[in-house]
């Protein structure tokens, strides 16, 4: 089945809605890093026409998942030890600035939705999982991480943010695929959640910065082993 037969007719709809599919597809590794994006198979896949599609892809570029090549199309980001450096010092830097405005700004709302992703979250499967599962997973630890921030008041800091996690989950998909989680995350999550709602600004972005530099740190480490 198309795009076409379960979006609305709008273009601007459909582009967001093949964006997003492309970069679900980019984040499980269904195009792998540093591969070339056919752009005939992508049309034929998702049914759609190029113009759609270049603007979809146009918008990945825009997020680091996607390179432009002279002439010759597309290509999905490669993955190296120094891009995955950068992008976790900013990531550790711009989501704690934003846990800070989010903790100033925060009201009973914002914490109940906290602890509401906290808890979705915490269903999800542990250990084995299956690929419907760990989407699933997937999407709720994106969830989780996109309400600490949620009543910061600065959108265009939010879409960084986002931006940098998808950067970051990219890595940590490709890490997961062959390396067991190494330590209790649930249990991360529960303190940074804590933290938050109770207002301890320097522990909550402590603990964030903390629980994002191991994965790193994981991350470079297999990286190095595959170079």
């Amino acid at each position: 089945m198309s795009l076409r037969d379960v979006t609305p007719s709008s273009p601007a709809t459909l582009t967001t809605t093949l964006a997003g599919q492309l970069r679900g597809a980019i984040m499980r590794g269904d195009f792998e890093p540093g591969s070339k994006l056919v752009l005939d198979r992508i049309r034929a896949r998702y049914g759609v026409s190029l113009s759609p599609l270049r603007e979809a892809l146009c918008r990945l570029e825009s997020e680091g998942l996607v390179e432009a090549e002279d002439q010759r199309g597309y290509r999905v980001s490669p993955v190296s030890a120094d891009n995955l450096t950068e992008v976790i010092r900013l990531r550790v830097e711009l989501e704690g600035m934003a846990a800070r405005e989010a903790i100033l700004h925060g009201d009973a709302a914002w914490e109940g939705r906290i602890l509401s992703a906290l808890h979705q979250l915490g269903r999800c499967k542990r250990g084995a999982r299956t690929g419907e599962e760990q989407e699933e997973w997937e999407a709720r630890h994106r969830a989780f991480h996109a309400e600490l921030i949620s009543a910061c008041r600065m959108p265009l800091l939010q879409q960084f943010c986002e931006t940098l996690h998808d950067q970051s989950d990219r890595y940590r998909r490709i890490f997961l695929k062959d390396h067991a989680p190494d330590r209790d995350v649930p249990a991360e999550h529960a303190a940074i959640a804590e933290a938050m709602i109770e207002r301890r600004a320097d522990d909550a972005t402590t603990l964030l910065r903390e629980h994002v530099e191991r994965t790193g740190r994981n991350i470079q480490a297999a990286l190095r082993t595959r170079a």
